[in-house]
């Protein structure tokens, strides 16, 4: 029987390839793996104890919050905040920065999370997950905490990954040297390394988007769209469509069979005039992920690593998969954009 490593002991063995490593990282993952196993326990007894359905409340996103949704978020913001290397959180679910008390004890990291993300799906038992962007503070550890530090480019990460909630639990991540996947064996309670080096496909053969949603698109994303359902591609025949509707599963999926995710900005919320996603907390960890396993994420028009966030909870489009499928989406959107410019 093969020789199996723990998430921990992949952490600490490449700890020791970085100079400088103080052991800072490791403990944050430690609890982001406790908080994993957390919420995997009450998403698979979901459809047995009173935590499925909403709360009653609306984030900050104008959305109704399902009581699994504040459940993981409450697990994830108790538990992170103990760890130790924290200064300061921010999650999809909450408004404002979250800053580590200074009754606990601190650190130079932040931690930008979505809790649950697919959470529409929770009530019809499809795969959902957490999705988390780790970043270093720039500012001085002993004055005040800059909004500089929590808005940072995503080129700038020191780590990214999800936790997918599925027929298995898995995480997978990135500190800038790859990317791993580990499933949880619940035998043993430790989540074991089942995906090293994880590469996706410089072709694919899979599109996921909401094609409901196409007569709100600009003529740019329709003509993406046109690409790959024609036979006139590099497939030449129509992708297969494989759509989820939720991030993490539809990322995750195509991670491993190749193919492009797109969420287009669309004209049908008027609040909303860039698309859904949001830059900080989804899009960067993601598009990290994705090139460090050799894809690409973009706007349309610009790397997504690239964009400088204004604020927290910003929206962009987002195009992210397989090297030539989204350099496909950038030709479209970049020749459509030589021409208005004549």
């Amino acid at each position: 029987m093969p020789q199996q490593v723990t998430v921990t002991e992949h952490i600490l063995l490449h700890q020791k390839m970085v100079p400088g490593a103080t052991g800072q990282f490791t403990r944050l993952f430690n609890e982001l793996v406790l908080s994993a196993k957390i919420i995997t326990r009450a998403v698979t007894k979901a459809g047995l104890v009173d935590i499925l359905g909403f709360t009653g409340d609306v984030n900050i996103q104008g959305e109704e919050v399902k009581k699994l949704d504040d459940y993981a978020n409450r697990i994830l913001i108790h538990r992170l905040a103990r760890s130790g290397v924290l200064c300061a959180m921010a999650s999809e679910e909450n408004a404002d920065i979250i800053e580590v008390p200074e009754s606990l004890p601190r650190g130079d990291y932040i931690i930008i999370f979505d809790p649950l993300d697919g959470s529409s799906n929770i009530d019809v038992n499809v795969n959902i997950g957490t999705i988390f962007s780790i970043l270093k503070r720039k500012s001085d550890p002993q004055g005040p905490l800059m909004s500089s530090d929590v808005l940072q480019k995503g080129s700038e990460q020191v780590a990214a990954g999800y936790i997918l909630y599925g027929s298995s639990t898995m995480l997978v991540f990135t500190s800038g040297d790859g990317v791993h996947g580990f499933t949880l064996d619940p035998s043993v309670g430790e989540f074991l390394l089942s995906h090293p080096n994880i590469r996706i496909p410089e072709q694919g053969k899979i599109y996921s988007v909401n094609e409901g949603y196409e007569r709100y698109w600009d003529r740019d994303t329709k003509k993406a769209l046109d690409y790959f359902k024609s036979p006139k591609n590099a497939l030449h025949k129509p992708y297969s469509g494989r759509y989820i509707g939720s991030l993490v599963a539809d990322i995750h999926r195509n991670l491993l069979y190749g193919g492009i995710f797109m969420y287009p900005a669309d004209l049908r919320d008027p609040k909303k005039p860039t698309g859904k996603l949001r830059l900080t907390c989804e899009c960067n960890p993601m598009a990290f992920i994705v090139e460090q396993a050799g894809g690409l994420a973009t706007d349309g028009a610009n790397r997504i690593l690239d964009i400088e966030p204004d604020h927290l909870h910003q929206r962009v489009p987002f195009f992210c998969g397989s090297l030539n499928d989204v350099r496909v989406v950038q030709d479209i959107f970049n020749a459509e954009r030589r021409k208005k410019s004549r």
